[in-house]
């Protein structure tokens, strides 16, 4: 059996200031957010999971990189920073209010002419994507009853050791919660099973946040 050291509130914090830190303009960023949006500040991802994205694609050499859910850009900005020269970021958003703070934020760090930003429902903005091979690195991270349905539209798109990487996963442990038959929970559970099982890729879940499912496609 392997062994493992469970992670509590003491070494989560340790684990998480042991990364390279957040610069300023990312900090001023995370402020900016909770001072505008309150209680739903939560939606952006944690500062480890920005680290994390700007690593697989600076490691990955991704140059079409798509998120799926932009909220008010600090995920964005963390992967476009990370892009080579040339590369270019979709971004799927259906907040105007939200976004425009991205924006600026995108302009404020000198990667908006990376970004490309889409209002509108995301399923229609994938599928209006051309149907062969376009995408390196995808992330997902919007409405929870839809994730699998952009899994599907993205794997097909994703080429040869593409990755896909898929936020809140673990949904704060309802997953493990039968009880809960919530649509959230429910279609994140489905998600977690479909990919577990799909033979079209390499995945696996790590603890990291909320819990982030990597997804390779195998060529």
């Amino acid at each position: 059996m392997s062994q493992y050291t469970p992670i509590d509130v003491a070494l989560h914090a340790y684990l998480s200031s042991h990364r390279t830190p957040d610069d300023p303009l990312l900090r001023e960023l995370q402020a900016e957010t909770r001072r505008l949006t309150g209680e739903r500040a939560v939606m952006q991802i944690a500062p480890e999971e920005g680290t994390l994205l700007g690593v697989l694609v600076a490691a990955t050499g991704a140059r079409r990189v798509v998120e799926v859910g932009s909220f008010t850009g600090y995920s964005a900005l963390c992967m476009a920073r990370a892009l080579p020269s040339g590369g270019r970021l979709l971004a799927c958003d259906v907040s105007e209010a939200y976004t425009a703070v991205a924006r600026r934020y995108w302009a404020k760090a000198g990667v908006a002419d990376r970004i490309e930003l889409v209002l509108g429902p995301a399923l229609e903005t994938l599928r209006a994507q051309p149907d062969e091979i376009c995408f390196d690195f995808v992330f997902i991270d919007a409405d929870k009853a839809n994730y699998l349905a952009y899994y599907e539209e993205i794997l097909r798109r994703l080429r040869p050791g593409g990755l896909i990487a898929i936020d809140n996963v673990l949904w704060s442990g309802q997953v493990l919660r039968e009880s809960d038959q919530s649509e959230d929970t429910v279609a994140i559970r489905a998600l977690n099973e479909h990919i577990a099982a799909d033979r079209r890729v390499r995945s696996v879940m790590i603890g990291v946040a909320d819990g982030i499912t990597l997804a390779c496609k195998l060529g």
